[in-house]
């Protein structure tokens, strides 16, 4: 699937032209305002926003602040387009947490290597954590209030790792979030389910476990909350490339 991009901009006519740049690689929406980006951005899974500075009412400085103070999509990232070359005027866009400040006129080759690069990087870090035993959740984070959520996510299920039905059920109770709303903000961050962050951190406190060399296999899969030593042994090579025992024997 391509990637979502929502273009906010009150001319028409920019709208067309940044879309008549993208559309070939990019999922484009458009919005003249911000009040309704902020809504699209709540019904709509948006990896991306480019938004105009000199908007009328909320201008693109008070939408990237709402977006990045806004826990359920602060962690989209935001370039700002500017005709203001000012030192000043780019500081106020970073001061916001915009990702990317842009001056206008710009080089649509431009604009496309900043999406690209601020999207892999994003990718890269999802990799990087997902198949890396000892890194840290909180990597993955790009805002205070994400690392906050995802740390109190990964120390819930560490809480509960030994509970072979520990499932998303328990995670939205915890959250207090519903089910969509948490699969959603998981989602987008880490491109990780529910589910597979729980398989994940049972799998990364496993390795940990081996490093300490205090455990037989099958303990360590009953201590991470796997029923069955085989099951555990497919998924942890699966994860990180290497059986449980060979990973314990490349930790000596």
């Amino acid at each position: 699937m391509q990637p979502v991009i929502l273009l906010v901009d009150d001319n028409e006519e920019i709208l067309d032209f940044v879309s008549s740049i993208l559309e070939s690689e990019y999922t484009i929406l458009r919005s003249e305002n911000g009040e309704e980006a902020i809504r699209l951005l709540h019904a709509e899974s948006v990896d991306l926003v480019i938004s105009d500075v000199m908007m009328p009412e909320i201008d693109g400085l008070e939408l990237c602040k709402r977006i990045k103070t806004t826990f359920e999509i602060s962690h989209i990232p935001v370039i700002l387009l500017t005709a203001k070359n000012t030192l000043r005027s780019k500081i106020e866009g970073l001061e916001t947490g915009a990702d990317a400040y842009i001056e206008k006129p710009f080089s649509p080759a431009h604009l496309k290597v900043q999406i690209a690069n601020l999207l892999s990087n994003r990718i890269k870090v999802r990799q990087y954590f997902a198949s890396t035993p000892q890194a840290a959740i909180n990597t993955m984070a790009h805002t205070g209030e994400d690392k906050a959520f995802l740390n109190s996510i990964y120390d819930f299920i560490l809480q509960e790792i030994e509970n072979t039905e520990l499932d998303v059920d328990h995670l939205s109770r915890f959250a207090n979030m519903s089910r969509i709303s948490l699969y959603r903000k998981i989602k987008a961050i880490s491109d990780l389910t529910p589910h597979e962050l729980i398989n994940i951190t049972r799998l990364k406190k496993a390795a940990e476990l081996l490093e300490e060399k205090n455990y037989k296999i099958y303990e360590v899969a009953m201590m991470v909350g796997y029923k069955s030593q085989t099951h555990f042994g497919k998924n942890f090579t699966k994860q990180f490339g290497v059986s449980p025992s060979q990973y314990a024997m490349q930790k000596k």
